[in-house]
């Protein structure tokens, strides 16, 4: 496997070069394959972080799954260019967190890539679970799956229509302006990388707070979709829940890892609606609960556990943080 250069951009449904970590794929076998991956030395959004940089992001590992998707529908399955994609499930645990150390070096990973499941409309594949183990200097850094459907454009625009029509919304959405959490609350340095607004604690302990979009944010929106994407959502999730959690006494500090995760995707999170993100009351050694919510729909709902890999070292950084801010 060679780690030189990247697979085309449109192959894995990027926009921008950058956002490209996948550098090989080779298929062994009817349903194994093997990804090669780059992790980047510093990104700005998943390396973004209060605390020392010493760890990549398990979102990250988890982005450069996602980009297999496609690899193994457009490269191994025949999925036509200009098919629309839709997340169904994804899932994720870091079995031991020391795989992810970084050193500030570029990271060369390697993601075992099985089919485990193909769903069928008829005769015809429309989707795949696919099943990952992603490796780094023979460690396994994290295990997750991820299924997936396609469909025609025709189809993806009656689709859209509907949801939308029946939501009284227009055809273009704007997305909805709203204030941000302070970053140092979730961990992050820079105010572009947040995605909630400022949460707020009901009496029984759930806490909510709306989904910010912003179309500009050179990550989550690579590229314009007419709909909130699924990774935004599940960033969305973390942020909610490490605030949770660090309420709770759960996590010492708000940039703990996220190293457990179980989302569903039930319908399009509509970015011109109010999109409520809520936990439900977090009890320590627990799983977060989460769910994100649209006028009348359910949009999408995870589970996920986090652990802090240094938590004195993060705590004196937050403590650092919060003295700079009292000044």
């Amino acid at each position: 496997m060679q780690f030189s250069r990247i697979l085309p951009k449109e192959l894995v449904h990027r926009a921008a070069v950058a956002e490209v970590f996948l550098t090989d794929a080779e298929r062994l076998g009817e349903d194994e394959l093997l990804l090669a991956a780059q992790l980047p030395r510093r990104h700005a959004f998943y390396h973004d972080t209060l605390g020392p940089r010493t760890h990549h992001d398990p979102l990250l590992l988890l982005e450069a799954c996602r980009q297999g998707i496609f690899v193994v529908a457009h490269r191994y399955l025949g999925v036509a260019p200009g098919l629309k994609f839709l997340l169904r499930t994804v899932e994720f645990e870091v079995p031991d967190h020391t795989a992810l150390t970084c050193d500030g070096r570029s990271t060369e990973a390697l993601i075992a890539t099985r089919v485990e499941h193909r769903f069928r409309t008829g005769a015809t594949v429309t989707g795949l679970r696919l099943r990952f183990t992603l490796t780094i200097g023979g460690q396994e850094a994290l295990l997750a799956r991820i299924a997936y459907s396609w469909l025609p454009p025709r189809e993806w625009t009656r689709l859209r229509a509907g949801q939308r029509g029946a939501l009284g919304l227009p055809t273009v959405p704007v997305a909805l302006p709203g204030p941000r959490v302070d970053p140092a609350l979730v961990g992050r340095r820079d105010p572009a990388n947040t995605v909630i607004s400022p949460p707020r604690t009901a009496g029984d302990g759930t806490r909510t707070a709306r989904l910010i979009v912003d179309t500009a944010h050179p990550t989550l929106y690579d590229h314009w979709v007419d709909h909130v994407p699924g990774m935004l959502e599940l960033e969305a999730f973390r942020q909610l829940a490490l605030t949770a959690a660090a309420a709770a006494g759960t996590v010492r500090t708000p940039t703990a890892l996220p190293v457990a995760l179980a989302a569903r995707f039930r319908c399009f999170a509509e970015m011109d609606l109010p999109l409520r993100c809520r936990t439900a009351p977090t009890s320590p050694g627990a799983d977060i609960e989460c769910t994100l919510h649209q006028p009348g729909a359910l949009a999408a709902e995870a589970r996920i556990r986090f652990a802090a890999p240094n938590p004195d070292a993060l705590a004196g950084a937050l403590e650092t943080s919060a003295a700079r801010g009292a000044a």
